[in-house]
């Protein structure tokens, strides 16, 4: 199979944001149209969104800057050490992010998994910022309650603890083709012309002390380092709440929550929370997984494009 070749190729611009140097993917150029911000996932990078931008129609596309950040402790974003890190500092770095690409101007918000939590947060604290807002697959996490603190805070400790012991180490790769594999393994839909192309992106190799050179995510192992903070579906509802923006929340036809919670969090539970949101739809897509917007990213560029289309 040939190698995938991206067909508008992203450049880069580093802007310091929080005392981070932020990496951002820019597509497109500034022009009437709102600027579409693009925010990751969880142990994921901008350039994820490669395949979907494009897949996006060339009326669509031009005279509309398209901005995609990789967060902070994430692809080539680079900051102080950290040994954890919390949705807090998330909202204050896309606040930043917007302040200089688009402080004049309400923004297109695209956000997955993780990304998807952030934007819906960031609608709701920033309500007038947003012009319409697509979450894909951000469904939150499962109900707490206050009597889990003390054990979330021991356990939050006890973690950090054994990332400085180096047992949460991510895994290293003799080859760019280990990554690809490993893609590949997790998402079975992904091809693997699409796997090399984003290995590449994932992914770097490093020299280490002894010479040898190996294949590294490029993500910090504090990622793995659960939240002291308990969920608060109070709280959440409450941003959702204060969303004004048309919003938009796209699934898989795969239920990818109930591998993850086992039923301690399900996809009906996340339609309820939903209902907090003032102008919010859904849709699935046909035949893919979590990674959708690597699965089908022509049939989600035309849901994106039909949704933002209005002016």
């Amino acid at each position: 199979m040939s190698a995938y070749t991206a067909l508008r190729p992203s450049r880069s611009v580093f802007v310091p944001i929080r005392l981070y140097r932020y990496h951002v993917r820019l597509w497109g150029q500034p022009g009437p149209r709102p600027p579409l911000v693009l925010v990751h996932g969880w142990m994921d990078v901008a350039a994820s969104y490669q395949f979907m931008v494009d897949a996006l129609s060339h009326d669509f596309f031009k005279d509309r800057l398209i901005i995609a950040p990789d967060w902070r402790g994430f692809g080539q974003s680079t900051g102080p050490a950290c040994d954890h890190y919390g949705f807090a500092d998330y909202l204050g770095d896309l606040d930043g992010l917007l302040d200089h690409f688009c402080a004049e101007t309400p923004a297109d918000l695209v956000g997955h998994s993780m990304g998807g939590n952030v934007a819906m947060m960031y609608a709701g604290a920033r309500p007038g910022r947003i012009r319409r807002l697509v979450n894909l697959e951000g469904f939150g996490m499962p109900a707490t309650r206050p009597t889990q603190a003390p054990a979330r805070f021991a356990k939050w400790m006890d973690e950090i603890k054994g990332l400085q012991r180096g047992e949460q180490a991510l895994k290293t790769y003799d080859e760019a083709a280990g990554v690809a594999a490993r893609l590949m393994k997790t998402n079975r839909r992904l091809p693997q012309a699409k796997a090399d192309w984003l290995a590449q992106q994932w992914a770097e190799p490093r020299t280490g002390a002894d010479g040898a050179t190996r294949w590294h995510i490029r993500g910090e192992a504090a990622h793995r380092i659960t939240s002291a903070q308990l969920f608060r579906v109070d709280e959440m509802l409450a941003l959702y709440a204060a969303i004004t923006a048309p919003t938009l929340v796209v699934e898989a036809s795969d239920d990818s929550m109930d591998v993850w919670w086992q039923r301690r969090f399900t996809l009906d539970e996340f339609h309820e929370r939903l209902q907090s949101v003032p102008q919010c739809r859904r849709t699935t897509l046909p035949d893919c997984g979590h990674m959708l917007h690597h699965d089908q990213p022509d049939l989600l560029a035309r849901e994106v494009e039909a949704f933002l289309a209005p002016l």
